[in-house]
């Protein structure tokens, strides 16, 4: 029987230009994040600054050589960059779906419904129509104008629940009325939008035709279905873990968990990160998760592997590009569209629901902030072959102007809406003291 030889190690110079990129990456987002979260902006818009500094946008156009050293255009030396970033943002998704309360979009009940439908539906068929106008140099070779249509619907219609979690916090507005309409509202818009961006990224895979469309749509109800199925085989699983000596057990159990559920909806033909969101959900209503445990694997994630994920987007903007006249101004009209259909859902939601003129602003204002979710969908779009280089660097920028909005303007709006003895009650059962916002912490 022949012996097969085995596979070479990474060649020294790889591996020492991977590990440089790495901790150059690690150290600029760290210390951007800093500064961003001193100034009360979103950690993210730093550690997608960091990305921009080293990109093309900069490095290459003031010191060419050493980004060429650093930052070679190897497929092979990026992809090592790619593999890391892309475990971390199927952790954080997972993470973050595991932290969702859906019983608290049932106790919110159809106010919750109304506002969450409206604050998807609108922005999502402007989306789509935007799609459909934008000019076509716009679009990569391979992109169809469907798919990249409903691709863009999906964009403009997501939220981003780690963003508008903290900026709630912040500014002292979790145990207000409102604050937990938004958190409702935004559970279930990123759920759909979860689930649309898997149908888009099958179309995007297989092409558009009605039966490959129906397929996705089958293949979707087979994962919701398991989701359900599996739910006390996670429950065992995670008991199992909690029994044994120290948080390890946890830690391992959740993370094979969102990488073998990330598996197999990639191998379904939907986006990997889908399975990553719903392994979170299940793990959050298996009633069995140690949180506690949990928490070395959070820290790691929030403060190494997601940063280099967000640098590695920045790294693929090229803000040089708009420099055109034609990519600038569908930058602003992408933008304008964003913010105007987010807010014009929300609002309709909120007044429909009887809520005030304020009080839809203040859900207009939280909904609006696309933060990390935009990113990540950003990142999907250009995998896919369905976003250019230009449009992947203004939809980024929609993530940071939407995100860099939320707080002066739920600030201002929540002024003006009365604070209730029921949210007071809730605010000392929070730990929270005052009837006004504070400014955002650093």
């Amino acid at each position: 029987m022949p012996v097969v030889a085995p596979v070479p190690p990474i060649p020294a110079h790889q591996l020492l230009v991977f590990l440089l990129q790495i901790a150059t990456l690690l150290m600029l987002a760290f210390l951007l994040g800093r500064l961003a979260k001193r100034l009360g902006m979103p950690v993210i818009v730093g550690e997608l600054c960091a990305g921009v500094l080293l990109g093309p946008s900069i490095l290459q156009q003031i010191a060419p050589g050493v980004s060429d050293w650093l930052l070679p255009r190897d497929a092979g030396q990026f992809h090592l960059l790619d593999a890391v970033g892309q475990v971390g943002v199927l952790l954080l998704v997972a993470l973050t779906g595991a932290h969702m309360d859906l019983s608290l979009v049932r106790r919110r009940g159809s106010a919750a419904v109304r506002i969450s439908v409206a604050g998807i539906a609108v922005p999502l068929a402007l989306g789509v129509g935007l799609g459909l106008l934008l000019p076509g140099s716009l679009l990569p070779g391979t992109a169809d104008r469907g798919t990249f249509a409903l691709f863009m619907g999906v964009a403009m219609g997501v939220s981003a629940i780690p963003v508008i979690a903290k900026t709630l916090m912040d500014l002292r507005l979790l145990h207000r009325n409102i604050g937990q309409l938004i958190l409702c509202a935004v559970v279930v818009d990123d759920i759909i939008g979860w689930m649309l961006l898997s149908v888009v990224a099958a179309m995007a895979t297989s092409g558009v035709h009605a039966g490959d469309i129906a397929l996705s749509i089958g293949r979707l109800a087979v994962v919701l279905a398991a989701t359900a199925l599996l739910r006390p085989v996670v429950a065992v699983l995670l008991r199992a873990a909690a029994r044994a000596e120290g948080g390890g057990p946890t830690v391992a159990v959740v993370v094979l968990l969102a990488l073998l559920a990330s598996a197999a909806t990639h191998a379904l033909g939907l986006e990997a990160v889908f399975g990553a969101f719903m392994a979170g959900i299940v793990i959050s209503r298996s009633g069995a998760l140690d949180r506690v445990a949990l928490a070395p694997l959070q820290t790691f994630v929030a403060a190494v592997l997601a940063p280099v994920y967000f640098a590695t987007a920045g790294l693929r903007m090229d803000l040089t590009a708009l420099a055109d006249p034609v990519v600038l101004l569908t930058g602003l009209g992408v933008l304008a569209i964003a913010i105007l259909g987010k807010f014009a859902g929300a609002y309709a939601g909120a007044r429909l629901s009887r809520l005030s003129h304020w009080e839809g602003l203040a859900l207009g204002a939280g909904m609006n902030a696309r933060g990390v979710i935009e990113v990540i969908i950003a990142m999907v779009g250009l995998r896919l072959g369905v976003l250019g280089p230009e449009m992947f660097t203004i939809i980024i920028l929609v993530a940071i102007v939407t995100s860099l909005m939320a707080p002066p303007i739920l600030r201002f709006a929540m002024s003006k809406v009365e604070h209730t003895a029921e949210e007071r009650l809730r605010g000392q059962t929070f730990g929270l003291a005052g009837d006004a916002p504070r400014p955002l912490q650093e």
